[in-house]
């Protein structure tokens, strides 16, 4: 039980801390750092690496092991450079055990993460960095790094990084090129994985609200890859405002691509419903168009019942005037041949003896 406590209360850090994506168009190189103070079945220290939202990489403070790759990748990593930052990185976090720890009345695990994230915008032009931090479910503080210039935001009142000064400078000149750099390297190895694409199938779907009285249409996109998506749903050629729809969140798929949904509640009234999907798989928009009538619910189910009761009344009378038909012949068979014409033993009625005939 502790055990699956534990993880749940690490992913929740990882959403917590997931939020952040890289702008349409670039690529990046995500760092998730995680340092877990007591015990527990996890490893103390370990980080995962991932290319976009490629995993290609996992480090357990002595040891870093690629995933998924097909090449051989010695050459994309500086072991020597990742074992210094992660040292840096463990250090950091005893640091904001300690500085934190003063305020913890309990002895319940205590789970602390960064995000590293870097950037390489269009025509290999370095972009942003951010280094977020997060302890007990909320973000402390973050520091974002591009054109030499810092930006930090503190979320809390305890001071975690007393030597502010010198950590931007570790920024600037170890971390930002390093990452950076290994980013370049894994865009070569991994290309045919990055830059991949899969076109959504998209549907228009309508269904009947019971609660409410009113309907549903929702428009799917599946299955795409990568993950940026622009789905929009129009109403007579104009786009639905944003208030009148629910979902939109991107969700990911068990084979590494994603889909998206968003809703609409409507009522009885005819209208043309249009989604419409615009993805880089894609040479135009995709557009799946309905046209709605509150006769539909009637027609997609009523119909097909009445349908299979005719149906079944058609069989019936058939099966009925088949054994009438059996049943004449039988007789007809047995007159013709001088045999007593009481069909079977088994009827309802049969002839009455002499002896009831003289009664």
């Amino acid at each position: 039980m502790q055990c699956k406590w534990t993880e749940l209360y690490v992913l929740v850090f990882l959403f917590v801390l997931s939020p952040l994506s890289a702008s349409d168009g670039s690529h990046s190189l995500w760092l998730f750092p995680t340092y877990i103070q007591g015990k527990t079945q996890f490893p103390q220290f370990s980080c995962t690496t991932s290319l976009d939202d490629i995993t290609v990489g996992y480090y357990n403070s002595t040891t870093y092991i690629p995933r998924g790759n097909t090449t051989n990748e010695d050459d994309v990593i500086d072991l020597d450079k990742i074992k210094g930052i992660s040292d840096y990185m463990y250090n950091s976090f005893l640091r904001r055990s300690y500085l934190l720890g003063q305020d913890s009345q309990n002895d319940n695990l205590e789970v602390y993460q960064t995000l590293v994230l870097c950037e390489l915008l269009d025509l290999d032009k370095p972009g942003q960095m951010i280094i977020r931090d997060a302890a007990r479910g909320s973000t402390t503080d973050e520091l974002r790094y591009f054109n030499n210039t810092f930006t930090y935001k503190v979320f809390t009142q305890n001071e975690l990084k007393p030597h502010l000064e010198e950590f931007k400078q570790e920024v600037a000149n170890t971390f930002y090129p390093v990452c950076i750099t290994t980013l370049k390297n894994y865009l070569k190895k991994r290309d045919h994985q990055i830059n991949r694409k899969v076109k959504p199938r998209v549907r228009l779907i309508q269904k009947a609200n019971s609660d409410s009285g009113e309907f549903r249409v929702s428009c799917l996109a599946t299955g795409f890859y990568p993950r940026h998506i622009n789905l929009t749903l129009f109403r007579d050629g104009q786009p639905v405002s944003d208030h009148e729809i629910t979902g939109g969140d991107l969700l990911p798929n068990g084979d590494g691509t994603y889909q998206m949904r968003k809703s609409l509640e409507i009522s009885a009234d005819k209208h043309k419903y249009t989604c419409s999907a615009t993805h880089l798989s894609l040479d135009n928009k995709l557009d799946v168009t309905l046209e709605f009538d509150p006769g539909e619910p009637f027609k997609s189910v009523i119909l097909p019942v009445l349908i299979v009761l005719a149906l079944m009344l058609v069989f019936g009378a058939g099966a009925i005037i088949y054994k009438c038909r059996r049943r004449r012949a039988g007789v007809t068979r047995t007159k013709q041949n001088g045999e007593s014409s009481v069909p079977s033993s088994n009827c309802v009625y049969s002839a009455a003896s002499k002896s009831e005939e003289n009664m």
